[in-house]
């Protein structure tokens, strides 16, 4: 009820300025990145649907039950990590009340489920999540739908099996075709001020009762439109590197302490900001941030990192898989391991720490610095185990997974800023194709309470940063 009290009080003083609060549900939130983008654009988050232990508490620890980043919890739906399938089965009378209240429900069926070629099958539990998800849609009518997922949810599979799903994203868009007007495409984070390339399919649907016809048509259009202004209002780069989001975190600059957290492990020792970008990363965070620890790498395993860091440089292989010379010079049989350019975006990283290899140090990345390429502000802390393996890896979501599946917290907020003023306008289709210039410009369309609701992800124009070596 204190939940339910304080967000009629704060709707109550948005209606009294002449405007509306948004509100959102994240649905498979994972660690809540995508809830993180949204609410820093100045949505209003209901409560999230996430099954994973290890998840919702990295989620539970950073959207704390007070504050601007809080979630408003309905009484009815008690604050625990839920699997949407038990939850529509036990909570269907709670969630029938929300019907048609919610302007957003944000996030997708996770993507495990559509990856695999050829092993789709209609009795495939996973693929249950999908057909959940849409029970979902049907209860809620939400005004706006956003679907985020792998590219290869709109990949083709299983052609001419029975019961089989051909194609996911094609069959998403004509279930809600009755009720939703959607538009759809493949993005890159990199395009948008993130330092990781991350290729990932969105879909973002407006229902048929809320908007006029054509209203999402310009959606990514305009999302590209301001792009510029809102990176550059941040002090941000359009094309940040892997080096400019890491380099404060090089062992050979810093050292390494023991680990507060991890008893007979060191972790990385934490040194001034080198770029602006890890300024705005910093995001007012003082001290240490968590989840630095280092992997404990043997004398062997370290000279043969070092031993493939240098045929990658010398090979022009840098940020791509090893070749097979250099996997048959090691005796490896694990094909995916690639050296991050320092120059370049990092590529999509992974749940697996071993994938990735830091561009000079013969190590792997940190949970740390894996956040910071998606984007996570330092203060932002995992919980939950580092890794996980064997069957764990199908029912445990540990830090390395939690950072791997998230959505990038700045390319949400951008999404979040176009998707807020499409919510917030009675014409919506000809406020898309103005973009946002300015900051003055984005708060205009928001909430007037956008400086209680939101967690700024700013830094001073004038500030003085040092340049790197």
């Amino acid at each position: 009820m204190k939940e339910q009290a304080e967000l009629d009080g704060l709707a109550d003083r948005a209606r009294a300025a002449g405007t509306r609060l948004r509100v959102f549900i994240d649905v498979f939130a994972g660690c809540g990145g995508l809830s993180l983008g949204l609410k820093r654009a100045g949505w209003i988050g209901l409560f999230v649907i996430e099954k994973d232990a290890f998840a919702f508490e990295t989620l539970d620890h950073n959207f704390p039950d007070k504050g601007p980043l809080r979630y408003y919890w309905p009484a009815s739906i008690e604050r625990r990590a839920w699997d949407i399938h038990n939850l529509l089965d036990q909570r269907a009378g709670a969630l029938a009340e929300l019907t048609e209240s919610i302007d957003l429900l944000a996030g997708g069926p996770p993507c495990q489920g559509f990856s695999e070629a050829g092993k789709r099958r209609a009795d495939d539990p996973r693929n249950q999540l999908f057909e959940d998800y849409l029970r979902l849609v049907a209860i809620l009518r939400p005004r706006l739908v956003l679907v985020e997922n792998v590219r290869g949810f709109q990949t083709d599979f299983g052609i001419g099996k029975p019961g089989v799903i051909e194609n996911f994203a094609a069959a998403l868009r004509a279930r809600l075709s009755e009720d939703y007007m959607t538009t759809s495409a493949v993005i890159r984070a990199c395009d948008f001020g993130v330092p990781q390339a991350r290729p990932r399919f969105f879909l973002v649907g407006a229902h048929r009762d809320s908007f006029p016809p054509g209203t999402v048509d310009e959606f990514f259009a305009a999302l590209q439109a301001q792009r510029a202004s809102f990176l550059a209002a941040r002090g941000l780069s359009q094309a940040p590197t892997a080096r400019d989001a890491i380099s404060d975190l090089e062992l050979a600059r810093n050292g390494s302490v023991p680990c507060a957290e991890c008893e007979g492990f060191d972790e990385i020792a934490y040194g001034a900001a080198r770029t602006a970008y890890q300024e705005v990363m910093r995001d007012g965070h003082v001290g240490a941030p968590p989840d630095l620890r280092l992997a404990r790498h043997r004398p062997e395993i370290r000279e043969r990192f070092a031993s493939i860091i240098r045929a990658c440089r010398e090979d022009g292989r840098l940020n791509t898989t090893i070749s097979s010379d250099v996997r048959k010079a090691h005796g490896l049989k694990k094909m995916a391991i690639r050296v991050l350019d320092p120059l370049s975006a990092a590529p999509t990283i992974t749940s697996l720490p071993d994938d990735l290899l830091h561009y000079s140090e013969p190590r792997t990345l940190t949970v740390r610095e894996n956040a910071r390429l998606q984007t996570f502000p330092d203060w932002f802390a995992f919980r939950g185990k580092y890794t996980t393996g064997g069957d764990r890896r199908r029912r445990e979501v540990p830090r390395f997974t939690q950072v791997a599946n998230a959505v990038p917290p700045l390319l949400a907020e951008q999404i979040g800023s176009v998707l807020l003023r499409l919510a917030g306008s009675a014409q919506a289709v000809d406020m898309l194709g103005e973009g946002v210039t300015d900051l003055a410009q984005r708060r205009a369309v928001q909430t007037e309470l956008s400086a209680e609701l939101n967690h700024p992800c700013l830094i001073d124009d004038d500030r003085g940063l040092p340049a790197l070596d």
